[in-house]
């Protein structure tokens, strides 16, 4: 299980999270957004492997984070502008979506 971060900061337009490793995470809101891994984002497979909802936006510009709570030891919950909160992101789910971030702006430049 990963290891829950020294600090979360909400810094701007980003939240900040230092890693217990030392390593700096700095997360735009919008993004935080886009990659929420709720069903209502992401959508669910059924048993039959039918695909329900995910079907909504893709873009969430201008949207904030306004709040969020720890989820035991494991995640955190944010609650947005519009509304959204819940999405339940794991301390790993969140080190793999700034990897992630921060290979794509690598292979842009």
């Amino acid at each position: 299980m990963d290891q829950p971060p020294k600090q979360i900061e909400n810094i701007g337009t980003e939240i900040a999270f230092l890693w217990p490793d030392g390593r700096e995470s700095y997360l735009p809101h919008e993004f935080l957004r886009e990659k929420s891994p709720s069903a209502e984002n992401q959508g669910e497979v059924d048993i039959l492997g039918q695909r329900h909802g995910g079907d909504g936006p893709r873009v969430f510009p201008g949207v904030k984070i306004v709040d969020w709570e720890k989820v035991g030891n494991y995640a955190i919950c944010f609650h947005f502008s519009d509304g959204h909160s819940t999405g339940i992101y794991s301390w790993g789910y969140l080190r793999k979506i700034d990897s992630e971030r921060q290979a794509g702006s690598q292979q842009q430049q």
